[in-house]
């Protein structure tokens, strides 16, 4: 099972910054046996990397080589930085399908794991075909709501793992462990979640409560 914590651009949450989180998930790792993960914004990646022993992954690259491609995610120098995954397509941050599979070819050539996220099982189809490591799947409205997709629409994730031959993670308003628990029984094989931790006043209770079932 692999759980990823997006940081996207919470400075600080309530709990704590990215260093402190990424010490968190290192610790529940640890602690737990499980993989659990922690993405930060570009401009934390090494810093993470360095000073914590957690497991760092990008939030975007972009499929574009050395050279003059100025406010890019180079995904060689996000590989230099310590990422070893990185999500691409997430819904704040938007690609092409063309974009994309660049993005999963290029990723996969300098050694980063990849997950292509979706909104439905036709997108999670065709993410599916990109080759990428993980699909996830992320109905957009539900999104920090709290509200878990995994309880409050499972046939969505039921059909993202219909249709995808490489293995599905669900994500959208995942915040405990019953929410995970969900999802797995639905065939996800993890979760990506961010305001559930980062947001959360205890955020080390909160990636303990994640695994607690």
């Amino acid at each position: 099972m692999l759980i990823l914590v997006n940081l996207k651009t919470y400075a600080e949450g309530t709990g704590g910054g990215a260093v402190r989180i990424a010490e968190l998930c290192a610790e529940a790792s640890e602690e737990t046996g499980e993989r659990i993960a922690v993405a930060p914004q570009a401009a934390d990646l090494y810093r993470v990397s360095r000073e914590t022993d957690a497991e760092v992954w990008a939030q975007h690259v972009d499929a574009v080589e050395p050279g003059s491609n100025t406010g890019h995610a180079l995904p060689e120098a996000v590989r230099g930085a310590g990422a070893v995954g990185t999500l691409i397509n997430h819904s704040e941050r938007r690609l092409t399908l063309a974009d994309a599979g660049g993005a999963v070819e290029w990723a996969r050539e300098v050694g980063l794991e990849t997950i292509v996220c979706s909104n439905d099982a036709s997108t999670s189809a065709a993410a599916s075909e990109l080759e990428p490591d993980y699909v996830a799947i992320e109905p957009p409205e539900l999104i920090g709501t709290g509200i878990p997709v995994s309880r409050a629409e499972p046939e969505i994730v039921e059909g993202a793992v219909a249709v995808s031959d490489v293995p599905v993670l669900c994500g959208a308003g995942i915040s405990t462990g019953e929410d995970v628990e969900a999802a797995l029984s639905l065939g996800a094989e993890g979760v990506l979640l961010a305001s559930g931790v980062v947001k959360a006043d205890e955020p080390g209770e909160a990636l303990r409560d994640l695994v607690s079932f």
